[in-house]
């Protein structure tokens, strides 16, 4: 079997994408940050785009494209406000490099500084290791930071699937033995 070409290093729960879109439709293009902070900081949060400053040592985990459904794949970029860029603190991707962030969205209060606050539900990381052959494509495939596309770096197109159904779809919970 072909190892996976770069597989995406974030993918998002259906129900994570139908809160950006009614975030996206109220308040325009979007933007995620995961930072390692305290306060809420730990988890992932949504701005509007630019509202908040990318550093340049932050990582590009990828692009979600708001106009796909569960398991479908796009050739290019997402266009306009489709497209919310997913971001990472430069140690907290040092640290959780091996995995696949899975956004996800739970009942509860977001963080005040997040849009999702007002909604009831807020977002949530969840992790799946990579494996061993996706690892090695990841080896090959330099993530971007933020000073990265500031220089003007072309952004990956995601060659899987960034939507499944739910968490769980990603990152199965092993069997009870």
């Amino acid at each position: 079997m072909q190892p996976p070409r770069d597989p995406p290093r974030v993918v998002a729960t259906a129900a994570a994408m139908d809160l950006l879109r009614k975030l996206r439709n109220a308040n325009g293009a979007l933007m995620m940050h995961q930072s390692g902070g305290c306060c809420d900081g730990s988890s992932p949060m949504c701005y509007p785009d630019g509202e908040f400053i990318v550093g340049d040592r932050d990582v590009l985990l990828g692009l979600l494209d708001l106009s796909l459904e569960v398991g479908q794949v796009r050739s290019a970029l997402p266009a306009g406000d489709d497209a919310v860029a997913v971001w990472i603190s430069g140690p907290q991707f040092e640290a959780w490099k091996h995995t696949q962030l899975v956004l996800d969205v739970v009942p509860g209060r977001g963080s005040g500084f997040s849009l999702e606050a007002p909604e009831g539900l807020r977002f949530l990381s969840r992790g799946r290791a990579f494996d061993g052959a996706e690892l090695t494509a990841l080896a090959e495939a330099v993530p971007l930071t933020g000073a990265d596309v500031d220089s003007g770096a072309p952004l990956p197109v995601p060659s899987g699937p960034t939507v499944v159904a739910e968490a769980a779809d990603a990152c199965p919970v092993p069997p009870a033995r």
